[in-house]
């Protein structure tokens, strides 16, 4: 356990059929209280859980998803859990299709594939900041145990819980060392996309700081920063963030 958390129950659930299933709990914000355990969690789709895994789930009191998915991903990996209630906030997947085009055209590079996450992380700055504010709006109405997620849980649920987690005052530090937690416990199913080659699979398959840098520095080069972006971007007002914090973080 780090400085920067209280402590905890285990953050990651060990889930079977969800590798990246785990908790946002016990970081510490600027003015050292805590994110509460057990009411944010982040993970890769819910769609191939096994009995166990669906028991764990049960466990944890989980009254809600907020699905980034697209149309075609969140058909090919359904939630069955009937006590969820599954909010789609979507975000269509683009890396994927470029990626194909410039296998097909016979030009695609692994550093290709690099500057294709990054630039679909500024893009969901830039064109997808309404799914944010709808995030924040569950979040406002109270409707944890939450669990967000896409479909790795790594990208576009990357992004929303960096954002969460800057909301809640959570230093930014603390908020890369989360995301890249991703790299220890996700695994990459390795037949998701049999036409594209390994070594650009193992790059899109992973998150680096290079991507999550191009989403803040979208914000900066667009808001000034990240409180502006909170406040005026996703509609943030300072009795929101305080009723957030009040809900989410320890006294």
């Amino acid at each position: 356990m780090s400085a920067a958390e209280s402590p905890s129950p285990p953050r990651h659930l060990g889930l079977q059929g969800a590798s990246n299933f785990r908790d946002l709990g016990g970081y510490a914000s600027r003015a050292g209280r805590h994110v509460r355990w057990r009411q944010i969690f982040r993970s890769n789709h819910l769609g191939r859980l096994t009995e166990a895994d669906t028991a764990a789930i049960r466990g944890l009191g989980i009254r809600s998803a907020l699905d980034f998915r697209g149309q075609q991903e969140r058909t090919a990996g359904v939630c069955t859990i009937a006590e969820i209630a599954v909010h789609t906030l979507p975000i269509e997947p683009s890396v994927v299709p470029a990626l194909r085009e410039r296998w097909a055209a016979g030009r695609l590079t692994t550093d290709d594939a690099l500057e294709l996450m990054r630039d679909s992380y500024r893009n969901y700055i830039r064109h997808y900041t309404p799914r944010f504010r709808a995030l924040f709006d569950h979040l406002l109405a109270d409707h944890a145990p939450v669990v967000i997620h896409c479909t790795a849980g790594k990208d576009r649920t990357g992004v929303a819980c960096a954002l969460v987690l800057s909301a809640l005052d959570v230093p930014d530090e603390t908020i890369l060392d989360d995301y890249l937690l991703t790299n220890q416990y996700f695994r990459r199913e390795t037949a998701a996309h049999p036409d594209l080659p390994d070594e650009v699979l193992e790059a899109i398959g992973t998150v680096q700081a290079s991507f999550l840098a191009a989403a803040l520095d979208t914000i900066r080069q667009e808001h000034g920063d990240i409180d502006t972006y909170l406040r005026r971007g996703l509609g943030i007002d300072q009795a929101e963030r305080k009723a957030l914090q009040k809900r989410y973080l320890t006294s």
